[in-house]
């Protein structure tokens, strides 16, 4: 039975999760994060690896879901809020220290892989996955496989302006990516947190999901990160959006995710799909 394993690798904890070939959960484990320890982290990662194969008595495939991305120019991690990643050629020294190949990819398109497969867009084509939490993020599964494109930016929506501000949108916030009144701005958690309006919150919500509505025109929106649990957006944004959206009616469902936070953890494993067994 092939085993696989994912890794999440956050700012505050390292999950490991092994899943066996029916997609059970097999092992897992959840350690600190190595602050600021670039080494730290790669040796953690592997350590844990290590133990579970150990433990199980199995060899299995390596996927990790990351913050930010791995540069098509350099091979290296960027636009990681957990700064000691960025320019490290973190696929490569993983490698390295596993004796294998390991895939990678960013924490957000894990979550809306493992939604994809079996969770709240089980059987949909396309599959937006949406991160509310300490950023703004998103990922993109269609049938089945990730989209990153040749910038390896596809779903980053945290970082599009927030659609028709209004008088209580302005001033337009300041991003700490250097832009002004991206959406990550209103409708991160700490944003939240500031401004605790939730219908205010449900109208940014709305204008800006139904962008991505007109853009990719999905099956189905997966709410992930702590926001995800706030019970009344999936009813009232989906009515809140309608009037964004370019269509007579809107079959886009929005759905809070089956496995929670566990799916960024899954994700990372489903980064080794059916056709690697």
């Amino acid at each position: 039975m092939a085993f696989r394993m994912g890794v999440d690798l956050g700012g505050t904890k390292i999950e490991l999760l092994a899943l066996d070939g029916a997609g059970a959960e097999a092992f897992r484990k959840r350690v600190p994060t190595p602050q600021g320890d670039y080494a730290a982290t790669v040796a953690t990662v592997a350590s844990l690896v290590r133990e579970a194969e150990a433990t199980l008595g199995i060899t299995a495939t390596v996927g990790v879901g990351t913050p930010g991305a791995l540069s098509s120019v350099t091979g290296c991690i960027k636009n990681a809020n957990s700064t000691c990643l960025n320019g490290q050629p973190l696929k490569q020294d993983l490698e390295t220290a596993l004796g294998r190949e390991v895939r990678i990819a960013n924490d957000a398109n894990c979550f809306a892989l493992s939604e994809a497969v079996d969770g709240a867009g089980k059987g949909d084509r396309v599959v937006f996955g949406v991160i509310l939490g300490t950023g703004v993020g998103g990922g993109i599964v269609v049938e089945g496989k990730v989209l990153t494109g040749p910038n390896a930016i596809a779903g980053e929506w945290g970082h599009n302006p927030l659609p028709s501000p209004r008088r209580e949108d302005l001033p337009l916030r300041d991003c700490y990516c250097g832009r002004q009144g991206c959406i990550e701005t209103y409708l991160s958690g700490p944003a939240l947190q500031a401004d605790p309006d939730l219908d205010r919150y449900e109208a940014r919500l709305a204008r800006s999901l139904a962008g991505v509505i007109n853009l990719l025109d999905p099956d189905v929106i997966v709410l992930g990160g702590g926001i995800s649990g706030i019970r009344r957006l999936y009813a009232d944004v989906p009515a809140l959006w309608r009037e964004h959206v370019f269509s007579d009616r809107v079959a886009t469902r929005l759905e809070a995710p089956v496995h929670g936070d566990a799916s960024g953890v899954r994700g990372a494993a489903w980064l080794w799909g059916a056709q690697d067994r």
